[in-house]
C-alpha cells in the first residue's frame, strides 16, 4: 500500500473523492484484515465520511461479500454510525446529487 502517502495528498482538493473497494484483496491476512485497519483509517482521516466510498470490487474480492461489508459496518470501531451511513452510501449519493 505504498500509495497511501500520495493518495492523501489528494484530500486537499476538494473536488476529489475516493472510493474503498476490493480493500481484502490488498491484505495477506484473514477477515477483518486488521493489517489494513490503520491505513483505511488514515484515508477516512484525511477525506471525511462525505468522501470515502465503500465499495466491493466482485471481481477482486477474497472474500464473501457480506465480509467485504461487515468490514466498515462491523470491524472499524472508529467509524461512527453516522460516519458508516455516509461511507456506506449516503455519501457518494450526496457527492453525485442523488435523492
Amino acid at each position: 500500500m505504498n500509495h497511501i502517502p500520495s493518495l492523501v495528498k489528494l484530500a486537499g482538493l476538494p473536488n476529489v473523492a475516493v472510493k474503498a473497494t476490493g480493500v481484502a484483496g490488498y491484505s495477506r491476512e484473514a477477515y477483518p484484515y486488521r493489517n489494513l485497519h490503520e491505513l483505511l483509517h488514515r484515508v477516512f482521516d484525511a477525506f471525511g465520511p462525505a468522501r470515502m466510498f465503500w465499495g466491493a470490487d466482485l471481481t477482486r474480492m477474497s472474500c464473501s461479500y457480506s465480509q467485504c461489508i461487515s468490514l466498515f459496518t462491523e470491524e472499524l470501531p472508529w467509524l461512527s454510525e453516522t460516519d458508516q451511513k455516509l461511507v456506506m452510501g449516503e455519501g457518494v449519493r450526496n457527492w453525485l446529487g442523488w435523492r
